[in-house]
């Protein structure tokens, strides 16, 4: 992950970063390669850690390698995983682990990850209302709400998910 955006004084910076989205495979050594990847930080060059576990918690994968507390930003697939999302008006599930995830991880922020359309994902879709209306009021009182994240760019794009939720978020 590399981002461009000017700095102080109107400098041009580059970020860099790496985005663990492990999903299948070993569950081993997350935490080493974590360590391993902050070490290259240094003053004026930080190397930005972020994670994106699925709900259920602690994450099968992530669960160790997030337990460093070396993550700047977590955003967490609050989708395709029933018993840690919403559904059909029952608000519970998602946010019970919500604050599971912001109270029980050390990391700079946490994003509440979602599917931008029905069709994004095989569950988990959140109507824009009732995201703005009833989940988003209860999950920013939390210090480390970060924001939303959304799968995929694709279907933002032909919802407008994020264009409907902007003022809100």
């Amino acid at each position: 992950m590399e981002r461009e955006g000017k700095g102080m004084a109107g400098k041009q910076t580059i970020q860099m970063g790496i985005d663990f989205d492990i999903e299948l495979g070993s569950t081993h050594y997350y935490d080493d390669m974590a360590r391993y990847l902050a070490a290259y930080s240094r003053p004026g060059r930080k190397v930005y850690l972020t994670a994106a576990p699925q709900c259920p918690f602690p994450d099968q994968h992530l669960g160790v390698a997030l337990n460093t507390g070396l993550f700047d930003y977590v955003w967490v697939q609050f989708y395709n995983n029933p018993p840690c999302q919403y559904a059909s008006g029952n608000l519970n599930n998602l946010v019970n682990s919500w604050n599971r995830w912001t109270t029980s991880v050390n990391a700079g922020k946490i994003f509440l990850g979602l599917p931008a359309a029905p069709q994004a994902a095989g569950s988990g879709f959140i109507p824009t209302n009732v995201l703005v209306s009833n989940i988003l009021p209860v999950i920013k009182k939390s210090p480390k709400y970060g924001g939303v994240m959304f799968w995929s760019k694709y279907w933002d794009e032909q919802t407008g998910y994020t264009t409907a939720i902007k003022s809100s978020v």
